[in-house]
């Protein structure tokens, strides 16, 4: 059932953002097909970059060799030019099913005023979870599958290397455990403010508690990984949840790495976990990540708000700060 059909007055064009060379962006307004009897039509109210992957995508630097795994659901265009890409989309259904009509929801879709999906693609925020709080949903989704494939237990001591938003949220969970011992690390001290926001340690990379029984490496930073290593106890293991585009990575795979029997472990959120696999769904996983997000002190991981107009601006300054955290970008008119 349909409680709202398109109309001839309802506007069927929207303003997508595009990477169209290195490091230059611009917005395209483009043809927006009226939504079928199983789409909703969603306003955008925000989206958030995620800053990591799509520094690597507004950069150039998606290596060949994995641009088809790379897509993200409803890009348009190709790598590395031109491409429409982002994944944390929260909007307002205009149009659709009636169960879905007026609600907010997520979508894994680029930053765009106005688009049409299918029903299935989009999920529905929980009403105590603010609007800018929901673009966190795909980081969290990620965050959730790095957990699941880590397996922590009570009473383990665990490390996270890299205080951007996926490892914070990783570190957030994981703190959540009894009696787990938790410290998040990274090189830049301005990091604490966030950690310290959400109730976690916070070390350098020097002053870094060794003896881990769990590593989370998640800085996205080539020569992090040897110091990660470094910090694990004798058959520890080190979840690598970074993604390094085309940046080699050296590792010291002699040393202590065969006589501490330490174990390294590939995460990413392609998949779901082995572990939840077949119990939990990608739709269930994200439906849980949302909920994960009715938390006021995750407000600390927000950067922003800016105007979509000026997003061309803003993704070449967030691309060159590594630093940044979270950005909102806000459309208007937004609650």
């Amino acid at each position: 059932m349909r409680d709202l059909a398109p109309t001839p007055d309802m506007a069927l064009t929207a303003r997508a953002f595009w990477t169209v060379a290195p490091g230059r962006g611009e917005l395209r307004t483009e043809p927006l097909s009226a939504p079928g009897p199983e789409q909703v039509l969603v306003r955008s109210l925000a989206s958030g970059i995620s800053r990591g992957t799509e520094a690597l995508v507004f950069t150039g630097s998606v290596p060949e060799s994995e641009r088809q795994r790379m897509r993200c659901p409803f890009q348009a265009g190709d790598f590395p030019f031109p491409v429409k890409y982002g994944y944390a989309a929260v909007g307002v259904v205009e149009a659709g099913p009636g169960p879905l009509l007026g609600r907010r929801v997520f979508c894994l879709h680029p930053h765009q005023d106005r688009f049409v999906v299918p029903a299935a693609a989009v999920s529905l925020i929980p009403e105590p979870v603010p609007t800018t709080r929901a673009v966190l949903a795909a980081n969290m989704e990620t965050a959730l599958n790095v957990v699941w494939d880590a397996e922590p237990l009570p009473g383990e001591r665990a490390v996270v290397v890299g205080a951007g938003v996926v490892g914070l949220l990783v570190a957030f969970l994981l703190s959540r455990f009894p009696a787990l011992a938790v410290t998040i690390v990274d090189r830049d001290p301005a990091k604490e403010v966030p950690c310290r926001a959400l109730g976690l340690a916070f070390a350098s990379p020097e002053a870094a508690p060794g003896e881990a029984d769990l590593v989370v490496h998640a800085s996205g930073a080539p020569d992090a990984v040897a110091r990660a290593l470094d910090l694990l106890a004798f058959e520890g293991r080190l979840i690598e949840a970074s993604w390094f585009g085309d940046r080699p990575v050296t590792l010291p795979l002699g040393s202590a790495f065969h006589a501490q029997r330490l174990r390294l472990i590939s995460s990413q959120v392609g998949s779901v976990a082995p572990r939840m696999r077949g119990k939990r769904t990608q739709a269930d996983r994200l439906a849980l990540a949302l909920a994960l997000l009715d938390d006021a002190r995750l407000d600390a991981l927000l950067d922003g708000p800016s105007r979509f107009e000026d997003l061309p601006e803003t993704m070449a300054r967030l691309a060159a700060s590594p630093g940044a955290l979270c950005h909102v970008v806000r459309y208007d008119p937004s609650p």
